[in-house]
């Protein structure tokens, strides 16, 4: 029996990650999320939960986009007017911090290389 070692995202518990490091992105995008829906809440009441939580993370996907039009660039939003629109699904807020789970296979399987890491 093969152990395999996954991250599960702490704010959505739903997606699982190879790597610790994906997984902590994941989880500050989501927090990045939220903090961009309550203050997109706060400007535009009419908006409902569900709008501002899906516009939240959309900018948190994109906010190196955003980061650029703020700086002067407003011509990098054209990458995303361009760009296919996103269905974005609503997430589960939890603990920020991703936690190791451990997975069984029926099957043996050949443990992954590990990634090189930069010094």
């Amino acid at each position: 029996m093969a152990v395999e070692v996954v991250y599960r995202s702490s704010r959505d518990l739903e997606r699982l990650f190879m790597d610790k490091a994906e997984a902590d992105r994941h989880d500050k995008m989501l927090e990045l999320a939220e903090l961009l829906a309550e203050v997109l809440q706060k400007a535009v009441p009419s908006l409902t939960e569900q709008q501002v939580e899906e516009a939240g993370i959309y900018m948190a996907k994109n906010r190196d986009v955003f980061a650029k039009a703020f700086k002067s660039q407003p011509d990098a939003l054209s990458e995303l007017l361009n760009a296919p629109a996103e269905v974005t699904e609503p997430v589960e807020a939890a603990a920020p911090v991703a936690a190791p789970v451990e997975t069984t296979d029926a099957e043996p399987t050949k443990p992954a290389k590990a990634a090189k890491t930069s010094k």
